[in-house]
């Protein structure tokens, strides 16, 4: 019996013998999709590339400036729905929350009335359950995904065109009304749903009213921001189109939470 306990205590001991295996690794080819699980989200690794960040004369976005991503990553193909966050409440990593609905159903809606705090939580329990670093996207990074390439107002052009998104002027059935299930409405070039509109998504960036000193490298921009303020971007079912821009943003605090706020994620590779 002594000689058993002491050959268990030593397999314990033995470096890497508790350590989860590595994931596998996955292409960088762009427009390859992956999920980690049955109850991950499913991701899209986006290409390098550069863009001009912000807009003239937009709200909240001065002064317009380029911005280079040297590698590919991967970012969520669509928000994070209530049946992902539901499987993080359920292994523990999300607390007991079950986070409220607004009677408008769950499963493949966008979770929502969830904060940053929370939306961090979420990263984290995955990035615990994979062995992966995924993480909220930059703001930058955000833009540059929710752009798929182009250079203008909204993914699809500068004007208005009906039911491309959810929003309160953008004529489809769920206009003001609620949130739609996610990828009811068409991808865009990157492949990636829900960009504009449906609800306005967390990024990890403190707020920042300018865009004058941010990096020109796409990563998160720390320094001199507002530690009391978390930045938003995309707009919501319950907004007008413009909010849906692809430079729109916007700040809050990390703690709040309403029924037009979620989030994606994303991950370095």
């Amino acid at each position: 019996m002594l000689f058993r306990s002491l050959t268990l205590i030593l397999l314990l001991a033995a470096p890497g013998a508790m350590a989860q295996p590595s994931p596998a690794p996955v292409s960088q080819a762009p427009g390859t999709t992956f999920r980690d699980c049955a109850t991950c989200p499913e991701m899209m690794v986006v290409p390098a590339g550069g863009f001009i960040m912000g807009e003239d004369g937009g709200m909240r976005t001065m002064p317009r400036h380029p911005v280079t991503i040297a590698r590919p990553f991967a970012i969520g193909v669509y928000l994070v729905t209530f049946d992902e966050w539901d499987a993080c409440v359920a292994e523990g990593g999300c607390g007991m929350l079950r986070l409220p609905d607004q009677g408008w159903g769950r499963g493949r809606r966008p979770v929502i009335n969830v904060n940053w705090d929370q939306a961090t939580a979420f990263a984290t329990w995955l990035a615990r359950k994979t062995g992966r670093p995924y993480r909220l996207p930059s703001e930058a990074e955000w833009e540059y995904a929710g752009r798929g390439g182009t250079s203008t107002t909204y993914w699809w052009g500068n004007d208005a065109y009906p039911a491309n998104a959810n929003c309160a002027t953008c004529g489809s059935p769920y206009d003001d009304r609620q949130t739609s299930p996610v990828g009811s409405f068409r991808a865009n070039p990157f492949g990636l749903y829900d960009m504009a509109g449906n609800v306005t998504q967390w990024v990890a960036d403190p707020w920042h009213s300018s865009y004058e000193g941010a990096p020109a490298d796409g990563s998160v921009w720390e320094r001199a921001g507002d530690p009391l303020r978390r930045t938003l971007r995309g707009g919501s079912w319950y907004n007008r189109l413009s909010y849906s821009r692809a430079a729109y943003r916007n700040g809050d605090s990390p703690q709040v939470r309403n029924h037009k706020i979620g989030f994606r994620i994303a991950l370095s590779l």
